[in-house]
């Protein structure tokens, strides 16, 4: 497969992919509205038991710090997390999920896995070997934007 053959392929995966957060993102939660830069940042600070600094959300969301800390004020006012000054960097502000926010993200994966389980279930049985090992791949490079 060509390299402009195997980017048209990942571009429809992708937008797939983009498809089916969105239906978890609306379907999970019902009435309860979420952006995707606020559910990335629910995905970053859940990762970390810790949370992480402001700063650190804004570089993986990809927005400004002051729209960042912007975004996190409105999650915060939702009950989705809890900003304190970091305890290591007086001048910095870390962002951590409370108890709701953390079963907002929960509930939001868990329908997305669901939705993509049945999506693998789907793949035959003779190319899921070779599927298997190039998604790898893929994910791998794909990572570097998580």
């Amino acid at each position: 497969m060509r390299d402009d053959d195997l980017a048209q392929v990942l571009e429809r995966i992708t937008v797939g992919a983009v498809g089916v957060t969105t239906r978890a993102l609306a379907e999970a939660t019902p009435g309860f509205e979420m952006t995707f830069p606020q559910w990335r940042a629910l995905l970053i600070l859940g990762a970390a038991q810790d949370g992480a600094r402001v700063s650190e959300v804004a570089a993986r969301v990809g927005v400004t710090l002051p729209a960042t800390g912007r975004l996190l004020r409105r999650l915060e006012r939702r009950g989705l997390l809890a900003l304190e000054t970091d305890p290591d960097d007086r001048r910095a502000t870390r962002a951590r999920l409370t108890e709701m926010g953390q079963a907002t993200r929960d509930a939001i994966l868990a329908y997305r896995r669901g939705m993509l389980i049945e999506i693998a279930r789907a793949v035959t049985v003779p190319a899921r070997g070779h599927l298997a090992r190039g998604l790898v791949a893929i994910a791998t490079e794909l990572g570097r934007y998580a």
